[in-house]
């Protein structure tokens, strides 16, 4: 089966690749000559994964997902949480968002928080959604170079290490987009 991830974040389609069976060939937004910025305008993560899904099948006609993902602290009312990307502002930048979410949590004792993705399936013409939580806490600094985006400050419930310390495998095992692809392969897996 050929489907489309509608993303043009490479850490993420290789993250992705990694966990799903040889029976699905995974394409790029790239593999399907779409260059298009598609924005992501819903107030939800839900809501962005579903526009994004829905733009390749209407324009492309590809079976395809896509996700969007975000970064809610408890001491911040859940913020960054749909802006996490752009949480420091245009144009995006991972390091500039991690020292704004380290600025805004100094001297604040409740460092809880929760990475979320939301996947929208479009698959044959019905739609299909699924969701991954990874609790956890900010740290007061970075710790590790893998990984992307907020994976230095985050080090998930139940780990003595930020997801930015962890091989891809190991973090696959319990990250939020790890949960939500594992849902994903299971209801494809499931009808094919």
């Amino acid at each position: 089966m050929k489907l489309v991830f509608a993303t043009n974040n490479l850490n993420k389609l290789a993250e992705v690749q990694k966990m799903l069976p040889s029976s699905i060939e995974l394409l790029s937004l790239k593999d399907i000559n779409c260059f298009d910025d598609i924005e992501e305008t819903a107030a939800t993560l839900e809501g962005n994964a579903q526009i994004k899904a829905n733009y390749i099948k209407e324009k492309f006609g590809y079976n395809c997902f896509a996700d969007d993902t975000g970064l809610e602290v408890d001491a911040l009312n859940g913020d960054p949480g749909v802006y996490s990307a752009r949480y420091a502002g245009e144009p995006t930048n991972a390091e500039n968002n991690m020292q704004k979410l380290l600025s805004e949590l100094e001297n604040k004792p409740n460092r809880k928080a929760q990475f979320r993705t939301s996947i929208c399936l479009n698959l044959d013409n019905n739609q299909f959604l699924f969701d991954g939580i990874c609790k956890g806490e900010i740290l007061t600094e970075k710790h590790g170079e893998k990984g992307f985006g907020y994976d230095p400050i985050f080090q998930p419930e139940g780990f003595d290490k930020s997801f930015a310390e962890m091989s891809s495998e190991e973090k696959n095992k319990i990250s939020h987009r790890g949960l939500a692809i594992n849902k994903l392969v299971e209801f494809l897996t499931s009808i094919r």
